[in-house]
C-alpha cells in the first residue's frame, strides 16, 4: 500500500476545466497501476480512468471519454486527471487509487486509496 493525496478539486461552471493531482509518497510509484474513481452523493463509487506503469495504456469510462485525460509523471510520483468540457453530472468526490497488478476496473482491484477531492460543476 502507498500513501495517496489528491488535490485540485473545486467549483467550476459547466463547460470549464479542472486538473486534479494525486501525489504518492512511495519510491515504487512507477510500479503501480493508477486509477481515478468518483462518487456522487447517494451513489456507488464508479470508475473514471486508469493508467499503466509507464503511462502507455489508458482506459476511460464511456461517460468521460474524449473529455478527460489521465496521465502520470513517474519522476515526481504524481498522477493527473485533466477534465475538460465539464458537465453537471461530473459533480462528485474524486479519488485516486493504486495497485500493483493490472486487473479490472472495479474498485475492489485497487488496494490503496486517497481521501478524495470534491468537484462541483454548476450549470
Amino acid at each position: 500500500q502507498v500513501q495517496l493525496l489528491e488535490s485540485g478539486g473545486g467549483w467550476v461552471q459547466a463547460g470549464g476545466s479542472l486538473r486534479l493531482s494525486c501525489v504518492a509518497s512511495d519510491s515504487t510509484f512507477s510500479k503501480h497501476i493508477m486509477g481515478w474513481f468518483r462518487q456522487a452523493p447517494g451513489k456507488e463509487r464508479e470508475f473514471v480512468a486508469r493508467i499503466s506503469w509507464s503511462g502507455s495504456t489508458t482506459d476511460y469510462a464511456n461517460s468521460v471519454k474524449g473529455r478527460f485525460t489521465i496521465s502520470r509523471d513517474n519522476a515526481k510520483n504524481v498522477l493527473y486527471l485533466q477534465m475538460n468540457s465539464l458537465k453537471s453530472e461530473d459533480t462528485a468526490t474524486y479519488y485516486c487509487a493504486a495497485d500493483r497488478v493490472w486487473k479490472t476496473m472495479s474498485p475492489v482491484d485497487f488496494s490503496s486509496w486517497g481521501q478524495g477531492t470534491q468537484v462541483i460543476v454548476s450549470s
